[in-house]
């Protein structure tokens, strides 16, 4: 009886963490460019991730709404997005806080999502 109590508790974990996620793809890391209405991700491997982002996508900073222009290069964000005919749009962009500057390098402030500037202004 325990094995078979163990299955199914080990088949729910996985039903619900699956659900959980839905269809959606997190992308995290640093903003390294904003360019119109593409957000670039520098991952912790190294690699970059472009995501693409609209009026529809939220942005949150820690639980608040925030602007679209509130996001900058060098902060670091979560990204929760779907595939689009191999193109990911992102549904929500978390931000956090920038990581800290070092030696000489301030850290980076700059960038912004221009498209949306004017339509959230």
């Amino acid at each position: 009886m325990k094995p078979l109590f163990f299955a199914i508790a080990v088949i729910f974990f996985c039903v619900s963490s699956l659900w959980a996620h839905g269809d959606e793809i997190h992308v995290m890391g640093t903003v390294a460019k904003i360019d119109g209405t593409t957000v670039t991700v520098k991952l912790a491997d190294g690699s970059t991730k472009s995501v693409m982002v609209d009026s529809d996508t939220k942005f949150l900073r820690q639980s608040t709404a925030v602007k679209a222009t509130d996001l900058r290069v060098g902060e670091r964000v979560v990204i929760h997005a779907k595939s689009v005919d191999g193109m990911l749009h992102a549904t929500e962009v978390k931000i956090g806080e920038a990581p800290k500057a070092t030696g000489s390098q301030p850290a980076p402030t700059h960038g912004r999502l221009a498209f949306l500037h004017d339509a959230v202004a």
